[in-house]
């Protein structure tokens, strides 16, 4: 696959999309990696009892997934050089089935002089939104 060039791209152009399957093993090693082992990140009893639906995964942890198509469709990692979300909703993964997170993204601007593109993500959980103004910068040749 050839790497974006930004004289292709135009505002409203979706660029790649993807879902990620999240299970709880992932949040674990996600926990034990991050330092983060609040239990709603990995017991259910304990999530229920603090009134959630179930485990949760760590908001950083659906930040960092969501951006991996951006990281796909670039295909250089260090292409990336700005990137926030505001949290929305939880996304919620239960034992047996897990969880899908749907991230579609679309160019939301292009600077010329700057060689980026803001790339606009909507990242999705069984169809509700659990991340707003997800952007992501990307320098392109």
């Amino acid at each position: 696959m050839n790497a974006p060039r930004l004289a292709d791209l135009a505002v409203g152009d979706e660029v790649a999309r993807a879902t990620y399957p999240i299970q709880r093993a992932d949040l674990v090693r996600y926990a034990g990696a991050s330092g983060d082992v609040n239990p709603i990140h990995y017991n259910e009893r304990f999530a229920r009892e603090v009134g959630l639906p179930d485990v949760i995964a760590h908001g950083m942890f659906t930040m960092a997934t969501a951006v991996r198509v951006v990281v796909d469709w670039c295909g250089d990692p260090g292409a990336v050089i700005d990137y926030g979300v505001r949290f929305t909703k939880p996304v919620v993964v239960s034992d047996a089935e897990g969880a899908q997170v749907e991230v579609v993204a679309t160019v939301g601007a292009v600077d010329t002089d700057a060689r980026t593109a803001r790339i606009d993500l909507a990242a999705t959980c069984a169809g509700v939104g659990v991340l707003g103004k997800a952007r992501a910068v990307v320098r392109l040749g």
